[in-house]
């Protein structure tokens, strides 16, 4: 799988993007059908506090799963995007599974 990370206002250094790209891959035992992942990193700037923007896209047959969190440091909000999304592909697996034909 690949995994696409962007960045808006900044450099992100590879120990993120590796820390990003192995969280991500966990997502594949949950469904093995996707081929690959986007990622954006952004910098809000809201008053004195600086939140960390995570966004992960991830295709799948016949819809796109999206996740947004955002925290103090973006491998809290890494973490939160990839559980909403392990929810989401649970939802999605089901749902198929109630489409599929019963033999």
């Amino acid at each position: 799988m690949r995994v696409h990370t962007e960045t808006v206002q900044f450099k992100a250094d590879k120990k993120l993007l590796d820390f990003i790209e192995k969280k991500v891959a966990k997502l594949d035992q949950f469904f093995d059908r996707i081929i690959d992942a986007n990622v954006f990193l952004k910098l809000e700037n809201s008053g004195q506090v600086k939140d960390k923007i995570a966004v992960i896209r991830r295709p799948v047959p016949g819809e796109i799963l999206i996740a947004k969190d955002s925290d103090k440091t973006f491998e809290v909000a890494i973490d939160a995007a990839v559980e909403a999304l392990r929810r989401q592909l649970l939802k999605y697996k089901e749902k198929m599974r109630d489409k599929s034909p019963v033999s």
